[in-house]
């Protein structure tokens, strides 16, 4: 079950909060969990689906979960448009005990096994709520116990308690950014909202993903300012536009050096992640503050 928590009723996120809340007994138990935040656009899902390759290579049983209703954060894993939890639960009218495991999660590159959460009608309902249903399903056919590592790849920036709702699972959030204003940004926002979260969930930042940048001195200069850490920094190239255009991950491309290191990258990112990360203690900027600080002299 899904409710709506206010300020001064049940476990609240924080002042004037308007939240999401999961039922307590849907937890992912036994898996580390990472949640994938970042700009709309910003190159999550690539991030996503070449991190859950990175994992499985590592012999980890690996889930994705997209949460974005274009459905689109798997595709390239496994080279379709998957149908979304709420595609299927319409199907049978919701009801659950009709649905088979293969109703709605794929096998994707390297055995990752894939789901695409979707989204409700635009303007009719909460991301929350198709989170919620997803993690359900998932619990009462049995597939999360024997998963080592789960990735909710959420949608854009978080402005709603819907869209933060996989951060009730996660035990570490990673954002992608860019090194410009707009991706840095949506950054702060998303670290506030991390930071609300943390107050009542188990949740902490997990570290910064610097993507589709050729430098990292504004991210560098932000997380400074404000206790971030970059885990991995991937630069814009070629290859990695191309692997999407393929539908594939980087992992399956023409052998190349550049692809070779693209490749080790994400291998050290999975290691390191798999290891564990100490919790890093962020400070949002007020807006007029990352105005300021961002930019050149």
């Amino acid at each position: 079950m899904t409710h709506i928590a206010r300020k001064g009723t049940g476990r609240g996120d924080g002042e004037g909060s308007v939240q999401v809340q999961l039922d307590p007994s849907v937890r992912i138990e036994g898996a580390k969990v990472f949640a994938v935040y970042g700009k709309g656009g910003i190159g999550k899902s690539t991030t996503s689906s070449n991190l859950s390759v990175a994992f499985s290579r590592l012999g980890k049983r690996v889930l994705q979960i997209g949460c974005d209703p274009k459905h689109d954060s798997t595709f390239t894993l496994t080279k379709c448009l998957m149908p979304t939890v709420i595609d299927v639960l319409e199907r049978v009218n919701f009801h659950t005990e009709e649905l088979r495991p293969e109703d709605f999660v794929f096998e994707g590159y390297n055995g990752v096994l894939c789901v695409e959460a979707g989204g409700p009608p635009a303007g009719t309902g909460c991301g929350g709520y198709v989170v919620g249903q997803t993690v359900k399903l998932l619990k009462e056919h049995h597939l999360l116990e024997d998963t080592d590592v789960v990735i909710f790849d959420v949608l854009g920036d978080v402005v709603c308690g819907g869209f933060a709702a996989p951060l009730q699972h996660a035990e570490r959030a990673l954002i992608v950014t860019a090194n410009d204003f707009d991706s840095i940004f949506a950054m702060n926002r998303i670290v506030a909202a991390i930071q609300a979260k943390a107050r009542n969930y188990d949740v902490r930042l997990g570290g910064v993903i610097a993507n589709r940048s050729v430098g990292t001195d504004q991210i560098d200069r932000f997380n400074d300012r404000v206790g971030l850490q970059t885990r991995a920094h991937f630069r814009d190239l070629d290859v990695i536009r191309r692997s999407r255009l393929k539908k594939s991950t980087l992992f399956e491309m023409e052998a190349s050096p550049e692809l070779a290191a693209v490749q080790a990258e994400y291998m050290q990112l999975a290691e390191t992640l798999w290891a564990g990360t100490d919790p890093l203690v962020a400070t949002p900027l007020k807006d007029r503050e990352i105005f300021d600080l961002l930019g050149f002299d």
